[in-house]
């Protein structure tokens, strides 16, 4: 159980006696995606298939008491976090962040009456990539070909692409693939889940990242500043994405990167 002993001690006593006994049951463990906690509702327990309604009812009181260790107990050193929604924590687990935005010139400064706190767990599958690596490397010129990772939200896209960054930066012996200089933008610090300057997850020895930014700015600043041969960044949609994408390719860089979508059409 080593990942449930990095989440458990943010929580308070009755909440900790309580998930340690739902994980002890290994399937609940196994298939565990999210702890989900809401003021005056009962805890949820998003296992991969199905849901587990506690009986237990979170309090005001314990969300705070929650967050404030989420935040080492200063609260103010996270705002930036808190204003994008989500605080990342050792291991690379995100916590969601709901409540009361306040607004300054159209940017949220602060998230206040805090309401809700959605724990995501985070795990590396190594060598998930390996049945699709064949239509990423292009072994002929030891390179990758540009590739659009498409699925629907939670079948594991950011988990496959972090794990052919970690495959493509180290480089692959058994097909005589060199390792490559790879950029990173991971605007929500899903992919590395850097934690005090130390990346969480292994991206490989090649990789470079910058978090908390755009996914736009960070290509750019990447390409500038470190030269990559292959970028990559997750969830890519809007229009300034696909500019900075057309950008960076036309700089000979090439790019792999992940889109939420049922299904992939020509238009």
């Amino acid at each position: 159980m080593t990942y449930i002993h990095e989440i458990l001690n943010y929580f308070p006593n009755n909440i900790y006696n309580l998930l340690r006994n739902e994980l002890n049951h290994e399937e609940i463990y196994k298939t565990l995606r999210e702890i989900r906690l809401r003021v005056n509702r009962n805890i949820i327990l998003r296992l991969r298939n199905s849901d587990i309604e506690t009986n237990y009812k979170v309090s005001q009181c314990e969300i705070l008491q929650i967050l404030e260790r989420l935040c080492n107990n200063s609260i103010y050193a996270y705002k930036n976090q808190i204003c994008n929604g989500f605080i990342t924590i050792k291991g690379g687990h995100r916590v969601g962040i709901t409540g009361s935005a306040v607004m300054e010139d159209k940017k949220i400064i602060n998230i206040k009456y805090i309401n809700s706190l959605n724990f995501r767990i985070a795990r590396e599958v190594i060598d998930c990539s390996n049945k699709i690596l064949g239509q990423v490397i292009d072994d002929k010129n030891n390179t990758i070909y540009n590739t659009l990772i498409v699925s629907p939200p939670g079948k594991g896209k950011t988990t496959i692409l972090r794990d052919i960054i970690r495959k493509i930066s180290n480089g692959i012996t058994e097909i005589g693939f060199k390792g490559k200089t790879c950029g990173v933008v991971d605007e929500r610090g899903e992919i590395a889940a850097i934690y005090h300057g130390i990346p969480q997850n292994d991206i490989g020895t090649r990789t470079d990242v910058i978090e908390n930014i755009s996914k736009a700015e960070g290509m750019k600043m990447l390409i500038r500043s470190m030269g990559p041969e292959i970028i990559a960044c997750d969830e890519i949609g809007s229009k300034e994405d696909v500019k900075a994408i057309e950008s960076a390719l036309l700089s000979g860089v090439k790019g792999i990167f992940t889109m939420h979508r049922k299904n992939f059409r020509r238009y």
